[in-house]
C-alpha cells in the first residue's frame, strides 16, 4: 500500500471517528434544541441536524413571533383606549411592515441564541435535510453532506400546517401561518377558517389592527378543547371586539379573484352563503412531519401520521426516538421539551426517570382576552365519573382586575368531592397565560383544596383569584 492510499485511509478513518456520536438528533425545535442542550449536560457528544434556522417552526414561525404580533396589538389596542385610563393619546397608527419587523427581530434574536448555547455545550450543528439510513445511521444531504453514526438518534422534527381539499395555500390569496406571519399587505377583511389556539390568535390580531375578521368554526363552540364555559366566555369577549363567528359550519369552496377571495360558507342547516375577502388563513391545525425520514425502511411504527412511542418515547426499533409533534398530540412546544428532557435522561441511565403525564400539560392560547387550563374540563370529568366541586371566581371581584381596567374574566376550579384532589382549572382573562403555572404546579405535587386555600397569594394581584376559585367551589369564597 503506498503512501498516498494510507493517507487517504487514515483521513476516511478519521472522519468516520468525527461522524460518530453518541446522540443525534434530528430537528432543532423547542424539543430538539432543548434535548440537545440537556444530552451535553450529561457528557454524551451531541450533534442536531438542522436544514434551516435553529429554533425550528415554534421559535422562527410559530410560538414567539405569533406572541411578538399579539404584543404590539395588544399595545396599540391600549393606546385606542389611552381615555379610559386618563391619558391622551391622538392620531394612533401603525406601520404594519414595522410590526413584522420586530416581530421578525425577536425570533432572530433568539434563534442565534441558540446558536450561541450549542457552542457553550460543544453541541455540532449539521447543516442539512437526514434520512434513516439504517440503525444507528444516517444519511445527510446538505451543507454538511455525509453519513453520521450515534448509539441514539432522536426524531423532533415538528409538524407543519394541515392542509384540507379545497384550501390549498397559494402563499398569496390563501395563508398558513407562514403567510399570516409577514403578510404582504395588511387586509380590510379576513377568512380564518378554524378556531383552535393559531386561529383565534391570528383572529385576534388582525381585529385588533383593525381588520374585518369572520371566523368559520366546524364545531359547536371556539376553542374546542377548552372548558365550554371559559369558550363561551371568551367567545363573547371576541365577538364583542367585533370578531364574527360562524359556528357548525364549513368552507365548502374557494374561488380566487385578482386580489380577493370568494369563500362560500355552509352553515349547520345546510343553506350556503357566498363572501368576499382580502385574504383566508387556513388554521386547520398542524400535521407531523414524518415523511422522507426512511422510516418505512426501518420498519417504524406509525398511528394517524404520529410515530408511536412507548411512555419514554422509544420507537419499536432499537436506537430509534421521537418526541415533539411527531410523537403525537398535544402538539406543544412545552410538551416537547419535558419529552426531550425524559428521554435524554432515560438514555442516559438516570435513575427514578418519571414518564410525563399528559393530563398535567397547560396549554395557552394568546389572544384577547387570553385562556390558558390544565387538566379535565367540567364535562370530561363527569363523564369520567367523577362527583366533583366546581368553583368560580369572576375578575370583577378583584382590585387588581379592576385597577387594570380588565374586569372580564373567570378563574374556574374542578375538585374531586370526594378527596380534594384538583382535577381541572380553566382561565379566561387578562395575563392568565402567567397565572396557570400555579394550578400545574399544585396539581403536580397532588395539592389538596386545603392546602391551596392556606397558601397565601400576594395582594394586590390577579393570582388572588386562585384560592378565592378555590374558596369557591367549598363555600367559603371571600371576595365575592
Amino acid at each position: 500500500m503506498n503512501r498516498v492510499q494510507i493517507l487517504l485511509n487514515h483521513l476516511e478513518g478519521l472522519k468516520m471517528t468525527q461522524n460518530n456520536y453518541d446522540v443525534i438528533i434530528i430537528g432543532s425545535g423547542p424539543g430538539g434544541y432543548v434535548t440537545a442542550i440537556r444530552s451535553a449536560q450529561l457528557g454524551l457528544k451531541t450533534a442536531v441536524v438542522e436544514k434551516s434556522d435553529l429554533g425550528g417552526i415554534c421559535l422562527n414561525w410559530g410560538c414567539i413571533p405569533t406572541k411578538a404580533l399579539l404584543r404590539s396589538s395588544e399595545i396599540y389596542h391600549y393606546m385606542q383606549h389611552a381615555s379610559d385610563y386618563g391619558l391622551k393619546a391622538e392620531k394612533i397608527s401603525f406601520d404594519i411592515k414595522d410590526v413584522i419587523k420586530r416581530s421578525r427581530g425577536v425570533s432572530n434574536k433568539l434563534s442565534s441564541g441558540i446558536g450561541y448555547l450549542f457552542k457553550k455545550n460543544k453541541i455540532t450543528h449539521i447543516k442539512g435535510t437526514a434520512t434513516l439510513s439504517k440503525p444507528g445511521e444516517i444519511l445527510v444531504e446538505g451543507d454538511d453532506k455525509g453519513t453520521y453514526s450515534a448509539k441514539s438518534i432522536i426524531l423532533a422534527t415538528g409538524a407543519r400546517p394541515r392542509v384540507l381539499p379545497g384550501l390549498e395555500p397559494d402563499k398569496k390569496l390563501v395563508w398558513t401561518y407562514f403567510e399570516a406571519l409577514s403578510p404582504d399587505i395588511m387586509p380590510k377583511s379576513l377568512l380564518v377558517v378554524g378556531s383552535g389556539a393559531i386561529g383565534i390568535e391570528f383572529a385576534s390580531f388582525y381585529r385588533t389592527m383593525g381588520a374585518e375578521v369572520t371566523v368559520v368554526e366546524l364545531m359547536p363552540q371556539i376553542l374546542p378543547v377548552e372548558d365550554k364555559e371559559i369558550s363561551g366566555i371568551a367567545h363573547k369577549q371576541l365577538k364583542k371586539a367585533g370578531i364574527t363567528f360562524k359556528m357548525e359550519a364549513k368552507v365548502t369552496s374557494l374561488k380566487k379573484a385578482k386580489n380577493t377571495v370568494a369563500a362560500t360558507i355552509e352553515g349547520k342547516n345546510g343553506k350556503s352563503e357566498t363572501l368576499t375577502f382580502d385574504r383566508v388563513i387556513s388554521a386547520v391545525g398542524v400535521v407531523g412531519n414524518i415523511e422522507n425520514l426512511g422510516l418505512e425502511a426501518l420498519g417504524v411504527k406509525t398511528d394517524r401520521g404520529c410515530i408511536v412511542v412507548d411512555d419514554f418515547n422509544c420507537t419499536n426499533v432499537p436506537g430509534l426516538y421521537a418526541i415533539g409533534d411527531v410523537a403525537g398530540p398535544p402538539m406543544l412546544a412545552h410538551k416537547a421539551e419535558h419529552e426531550g428532557v425524559i428521554c435524554i435522561e432515560k438514555i442516559a441511565g438516570l435513575p427514578n426517570v418519571h414518564a410525563m403525564d399528559k393530563s398535567k400539560i397547560p396549554g395557552c392560547t394568546y389572544c384577547h382576552p387570553q385562556v390558558s387550563s390544565v387538566g379535565l374540563t367540567e364535562q370530561k370529568a363527569k363523564d369520567a365519573g367523577y362527583d366533583i366541586r366546581v368553583g368560580r371566581f369572576p375578575f370583577m371581584g378583584n382590585g387588581k382586575a379592576i385597577a387594570l381596567g380588565e374586569p372580564d374574566g373567570l378563574v374556574k376550579t374542578i375538585f374531586d368531592r370526594k378527596t380534594g384532589q384538583l382535577l381541572g382549572a380553566h382561565m379566561v382573562g387578562a395575563e392568565v397565560t402567567e397565572l396557570i403555572q400555579g394550578f400545574v404546579i399544585a396539581m403536580n405535587l397532588e395539592t389538596t383544596e386545603e392546602e391551596l386555600m392556606h397558601t397565601i397569594f400576594p395582594h394586590p394581584t390577579l393570582s388572588e383569584m386562585m384560592p378565592e376559585s378555590v374558596r369557591d367551589a367549598y363555600g367559603k369564597v371571600l371576595q365575592i
